[in-house]
C-alpha cells in the first residue's frame, strides 16, 4: 500500500495540510485553517497546518497527531491501515470517513 494513504484510507497527497507543507504555501495554510475551523467549530491556526503524512515519520497537524481516533486505534492495534482490521466494515470510528468517501474505502479494501 502507498505510504501516503492514511490509516482511514484518505490520500494524504491530496490533503491541503500536506500540500501546504510540501510547497511551503502560507496562503494555503491560512485558507485551510479557516475552512477547518469553520467545519470543526474550533479555532485552528495557520501555523498548525503542517503535515508530512499520517503514516510517515515527521510533522503532523495537532489533530492528526494526537486527536484522531482512527489513527490512534490503528497505531494501538498495530495495523498498517484500517483495511487490515477485521472489524473495519462495522467500525463506527472509521465509518466517519469511509461512509462518506468511496475513494478512501477503496484505498483500504484494494490495498
Amino acid at each position: 500500500m502507498k505510504k501516503m494513504i492514511a490509516y482511514c484510507g484518505l490520500d494524504c497527497e491530496k490533503c491541503d495540510a500536506y500540500l501546504a507543507t510540501l510547497n511551503d504555501d502560507q496562503s494555503l495554510r491560512e485558507k485551510t485553517a479557516k475552512l477547518w475551523s469553520e467545519l470543526n467549530g474550533t479555532n485552528i491556526k495557520a501555523e498548525d497546518i503542517n503535515c508530512q503524512g499520517c503514516r510517515i515519520d515527521g510533522v503532523k497537524t495537532p489533530f492528526c497527531d494526537k486527536l484522531c481516533g482512527i489513527r490512534q486505534c490503528a497505531l494501538k492495534k498495530g495495523f498498517e491501515t484500517c483495511g487490515a482490521c477485521p472489524e473495519m466494515e462495522k467500525c463506527k470510528t472509521v465509518e466517519m470517513v469511509i461512509g462518506n468517501n468511496a475513494e478512501a474505502k477503496n484505498n483500504l479494501i484494494n490495498k
